[in-house]
């Protein structure tokens, strides 16, 4: 265990590369960098095996749960907005209509 935590900090691309490749065939990935000839020899002692690839589960696409459409004008929080609107407005009404019969003519 201590050969690979030290391994994994002297690692010239970081420990996260290498975390990054867990649980997978990171064949593609070490091959994409192109590694030195120093590091292909150095993979001998880390070499853990070949991945059978009809034990790997197929990716599966996420599927998102059915819901009911949104509807922002069905919500509490549209009633509330509209109240916030209605209500001034009718204060503001009612006091115009106040005034209007209180006026000494």
């Amino acid at each position: 265990m201590q050969i690979r935590l030290t391994f994994m900090e002297d690692h010239p691309g970081g420990d996260e590369v290498l975390l990054s490749a867990t649980g997978k065939d990171a064949t593609n990935d070490f091959e994409d960098v192109g590694h030195s000839d120093d590091a292909r020899k150095m993979m001998d002692k880390y070499y853990i095996g070949e991945i059978d690839a009809s034990t790997v589960p197929l990716k599966r696409t996420y599927v998102p749960p059915q819901q009911a459409p949104y509807n922002p004008d069905k919500t509490p929080e549209f009633v509330i907005k509209i109240l916030q609107f209605l209500v001034p407005l009718l204060i503001l009404g009612l006091a115009f209509v106040v005034r209007h019969y209180t006026k000494e003519k």
